[in-house]
């Protein structure tokens, strides 16, 4: 699981442990992800707890977290690409793409695409992409996708949440026949620190206020839970959900030329070609 570290994924990664789930927790901080251990062990009761580190911002730490996964944990029952980042200010990741674009969506595609394998190797694998419903006011900026020109916070963030989308119908299909199943979901409106800058702590005011009409973390994670563990969606692929059920996309998030286009121009900004 990405970004197990708070909010929706230190929930999720507690409510797996505590259902007997070995979690091996993907986190960018070695402090922040020390400390998230220690609380999930805590609240769940479980030693089946692992801390890895990973940053989404840089395709050399993907690929050597990747490497290593892979050497402790051969087969890989579920990935939960959880983590997210959204930004006032435009950002660059390591390699120098825009930050919500490059960490959302970027940084899991190779993620995913590097552990497939080991996903393959699992009586049934799932991939769970945590989108949003601001996905239904984003569009992929084509001509300046990592917003050079044109940047804007919920510019960038919507069409991040739309690339999510896009790419779990596109590798639905490329899983198609296999046991592997590829899904996605709107968490819901949840109070966490996205969007708080861990600098200089701008924006938590702002969030402080507003967690008091979302939903919590645990609340949240409902869903990802859901699709990790029920025997419901064994078979079921390709689609979009809130509160544990199916839930409409916008059209954008519906097109197939859109969410194949998507993938061609991944696999060339992160250097993996299938």
């Amino acid at each position: 699981m990405t970004g197990a570290n708070s909010g929706v994924g230190l929930a999720t990664a507690t409510e797996l442990a505590r259902r007997g789930a070995t979690v091996v927790m993907a986190c960018r901080s070695a402090a922040r992800g020390e400390q998230a251990l220690k609380e999930v062990r805590q609240r769940s009761g479980s030693d089946k707890l692992e801390l890895m580190l990973c940053d989404l911002g840089s395709l050399e730490s993907i690929r050597n977290f990747a490497r290593e996964l892979q050497g402790r944990h051969p087969v890989l029952d579920v990935l939960v690409n959880n983590a997210g980042l959204i930004t006032v200010k435009r950002e660059t990741t390591l390699d120098g793409f825009e930050s919500q674009l490059g960490v959302n969506h970027l940084g899991h595609f190779l993620l995913t695409n590097l552990l497939l394998e080991q996903l393959r190797r699992a009586p049934q694998g799932r991939i769970i992409n945590v989108s949003s419903g601001a996905h239904k006011i984003g569009s992929i900026h084509w001509e300046d996708p990592h917003l050079a020109r044109s940047f804007g916070m919920w510019r960038a963030y919507s069409q991040s949440k739309l690339a999510n989308i896009l790419f779990t119908k596109a590798l639905a299909e490329r899983l198609r026949g296999t046991a592997v199943t590829a899904n996605c979901l709107h968490p819901g409106a949840v109070g966490t620190g996205l969007g708080v800058d861990r600098q200089t702590g701008f924006g938590k005011p702002i969030m402080a206020f507003l967690g008091l009409f979302f939903l919590t973390p645990e609340q949240g994670a409902e869903t990802s839970v859901y699709l990790a563990a029920s025997d419901e969606v064994t078979s079921v692929s390709g689609e979009y959900f809130y509160r544990k059920k199916r839930a409409p996309v916008s059209k954008k998030a519906q097109d197939r030329e859109s969410a194949e286009r998507l993938w061609a121009w991944s696999e060339k900004e992160v250097g993996w070609a299938v």
